[in-house]
């Protein structure tokens, strides 16, 4: 994947152009922590330089359809996404894109780089040729819900889960 730079955001453009880019491994521990930064995600991160993170980005890596994006603003990792692309028989056999574990800095957040990531996934899973886009979002994330509202998603179906450990 290729980087793309998708946006200019702030007044009069003073910000520095938004990137999407597949992640690295060095952007490993910032994402970890990006992730880790928040009431829920704090209860489940660990250690960003734990073994177990490179692990799993290097399976998320190595798989043509997974993809780890970092939004990265000014040469500073700001956001990330992971995209999964699901086959299935339904709708006629037709792929479609899972966004998980969205995340905005802290320092950044409400300037509309989330909205800029998810819109650009989205252009994304139609380029691929996805009849869908799906994803989760904790009950208690009351913000984020009315988030992806604003952005078309709708609540359409109950998500269940069940921890293994």
């Amino acid at each position: 994947m290729q980087e793309t730079d998708i946006a200019h955001l702030g007044p009069g453009d003073r910000e520095p152009s938004l990137i999407l880019r597949q992640a690295r491994k060095d952007d490993v521990p910032v994402i970890v922590a990006m992730l880790a930064d928040d009431p829920l995600g704090a209860t489940r991160e660990g250690d960003p330089g734990d073994e177990r993170y490179l692990a799993a980005f290097e399976r998320i890596d190595a798989n043509p359809y997974d993809e780890l994006i970092v939004a990265e603003q000014g040469g500073t990792v700001v956001g990330t996404m992971q995209l999964t692309y699901l086959a299935g028989l339904s709708r006629l056999g037709a792929e479609r894109c899972q966004i998980e574990a969205v995340r905005v800095a802290a320092s950044t957040r409400g300037r509309g780089l989330g909205r800029e990531m998810i819109k650009w996934a989205v252009d994304r899973a139609r380029a691929r040729g996805c009849a869908m886009v799906q994803l989760t979002s904790d009950k208690s994330r009351t913000d984020a819900h009315r988030f992806y509202d604003s952005l078309g998603f709708t609540a359409s179906h109950e998500g269940y889960k069940l921890a293994l450990s």
